[in-house]
């Protein structure tokens, strides 16, 4: 009898430990996951705090202080930099020009290269070459680039005497000196210099494009461009709006370029958001002034970015995160 019931006691004892190894398991691979997600974004977390999110921060503080970058900060002023920032008819009109290049940007440098990527897509010779060669112009450094171009385009320079010897010298203009015209010119560069990105992004884009299904268009007796129209340009839709996105970003961001060729001029026709900042913030010692103009660009821009995910880019957002289980 006493055997007996020491055997089923040991029976009835035996399995209750083996739920608790899984558990266990799974509570050590979590942990070790978590120290590997650690690992690997840590630095980067801390670079872009380091970077990104203390500089905001401080930015916004010193917007509220009349100061010129030295010494402490303590003559408070309140929002008197954003008052003065939002009537000034100078930054009114960067906030123009930026929009102007937004515009244009969109209407001119996106059918350009949406229509350059689909040629090259074809099997064409030498299409190597050719996206080589308009590639280079990106890869350029915008000083180097913007430099060029000033030099180009001096009065009477080798741009005006290329105009003459091919028979247009009435066309000779101040390209950077007339402030009917010099917006245009600098877009013209900016054009130059960064269809090529979009160019590169598209032929990505039309990778992705199934020819299966073109095959079935010209099959169906569908013309090359109803081809196009129907089948490859919805297909690229996604890659399109990730184009608009980051131009207008960049659009709005816009600096380097315009400070090389123009400096914001002649007479403020250039001027841009991040070019007024750095004219007040940096070269008139009026720092913070130049931070609430930095915190109003940021705003804008930070402004834009959600409401074009919330609107535009959601549906190619969708399904491309996926939710941890257990």
């Amino acid at each position: 009898m006493t055997s007996t019931i020491t055997a089923g006691s040991a029976v009835s004892a035996g399995p209750a430990p083996s739920p608790s190894f899984p558990a266990r398991r799974r509570g050590s691979s979590l942990g070790r996951k978590r120290i590997e997600i650690a690992l690997f974004a840590g630095p980067a977390l801390l670079v872009y705090v380091a970077f990104v999110l203390v500089p905001v921060v401080l930015a916004a503080v010193y917007s509220f202080y009349k100061w010129n970058g030295y010494g402490p900060i303590q003559d408070f002023i309140g929002l008197e930099n954003y008052r003065r920032a939002l009537s000034d008819p100078v930054f009114l009109s960067a906030i123009g020009h930026n929009l102007f290049v937004v515009v244009l940007s969109l209407v001119v440098q996106g059918p350009i290269a949406i229509g350059i990527a689909l040629l090259l897509n074809r099997k064409l010779r030498g299409r190597t070459f050719f996206r080589v060669i308009i590639f280079i112009p990106y890869v350029l450094s915008e000083v180097i680039a913007g430099l060029s171009w000033k030099l180009l385009l001096q009065p009477d320079g080798p741009f005006d005497s290329f105009l003459r010897s091919i028979g247009l010298g009435s066309l000779k203009h101040l390209w950077l000196a007339d402030s009917n015209i010099v917006l245009w010119t600098v877009f013209a560069i900016l054009t130059w210099k960064y269809v090529g990105f979009a160019i590169i992004l598209f032929l990505a884009g039309l990778q992705s494009v199934p020819a299966e299904l073109e095959e079935a268009g010209r099959i169906d007796g569908a013309s090359w461009w109803q081809i196009q129209r129907y089948i490859t340009l919805p297909l690229l839709g996604p890659t399109i709006r990730i184009w608009a996105f980051l131009s207008i970003i960049g659009s709005l961001q816009l600096f380097d370029m315009v400070w090389v060729v123009t400096g914001g001029g002649p007479a403020g026709a250039t001027t841009t958001m991040a070019s007024y900042m750095v004219q007040y913030g940096f070269q008139r010692n009026q720092l913070g002034f130049g931070s609430a103009v930095a915190v109003i660009l940021f705003i804008i821009s930070l402004v834009f970015a959600l409401l074009y995910q919330r609107f535009v880019l959601r549906r190619d957002l969708q399904g491309s995160l996926t939710r941890g289980v257990g």
